[in-house]
């Protein structure tokens, strides 16, 4: 009887660790199968953030190299104009587009920085000429480079100022300066009024420039942003990024003449 009480007991012990292994085997199994679908998904993720890097980054070097080259091909075509008779305005229009290109390679190389840094996490070059993003607060020598270009330019603030979310506070410099910018590219003429509404649960951002009025059927400006209705690479990429922050933006022709650009951006209300 003992050896018979042994017997069944080795094999119910033998049957035990089978069944012990066999188990820890499909929980091994199944950890691998949910490591490899974490890693997966990780991977999925850093390409999707990879992907809107990068597109935040195209959208930056448009607005940068198409404001900036904007100003200083009138700034250098105002220079060939009076350069025989008028020498000191032709100095001052050409040290306008030297400050616009040094404006440039100051913001490239910021964003160079942001796709190669530095091993040891720090930005190429000299830190102290790498100007920070443009914001609301930088709109002035904004104002005065596109006056000094020759489009006059009225900026009107309602509502009391807030600090603001910094995409938010780069977003709205941008659309002023893209619909300052294409005015100024494409010869609208008048003046241009820019209004910055500041209320408690949104910004708002309004730009109406001048030009010939679609009811006298005056010609259309030499070239029109985009397709007429808003719709060109620059305030595309711009109602994309306002759409990120549950914005939006219109942009259209003026019955009277000249451009509309209108943003809502909301803000965090609590």
């Amino acid at each position: 009887m003992l050896a018979v009480a042994l017997a069944v007991a080795g094999s119910v012990a033998v049957a035990l660790a089978v069944a012990l292994r066999r188990a820890r085997s499909r929980h091994e199994h199944a950890m691998g199968e949910r490591g490899w679908l974490l890693e997966r998904e990780r991977e999925t993720a850093a390409r999707a953030a990879v992907g809107e890097e990068r597109a935040r980054i195209a959208r930056e070097l448009h607005d940068i190299v198409s404001h900036n080259v904007s100003v200083m091909i009138v700034q250098a075509a105002a220079a060939r104009e009076v350069l025989a008779t008028m020498p000191a305005e032709a100095g001052a229009a050409l040290a306008a587009v030297e400050r616009a290109g040094r404006d440039t390679m100051t913001e490239l190389r910021h964003l160079l920085g942001l796709l190669a840094p530095d091993p040891a996490g720090e930005e190429p070059g000299d830190h102290t000429d790498l100007a920070p993003q443009p914001t609301l607060a930088r709109l002035s020598p904004l104002v005065d480079r596109i006056a000094f270009a020759g489009l006059p330019v009225e900026v009107r603030v309602s509502g009391e100022p807030q600090p603001l979310p910094t995409g938010i506070d780069v977003t709205a410099y941008r659309i002023v300066q893209e619909a300052l910018t294409n005015a100024l590219k494409h010869g609208s003429g008048g003046r241009a009024e820019v209004t910055i509404r500041y209320a408690d649960r949104a910004l708002r951002v309004e730009v109406l420039t001048g030009g010939p009025s679609v009811l006298t059927g005056d010609p259309a400006p030499r070239a029109a942003p985009g397709n007429g209705d808003g719709a060109g690479r620059g305030l595309a990429g711009l109602r994309e990024r306002v759409a990120v922050y549950g914005g939006d933006l219109d942009a259209r022709r003026r019955l009277g003449g000249g451009y509309r650009v209108r943003a809502r951006l909301p803000l965090d209300a609590s």
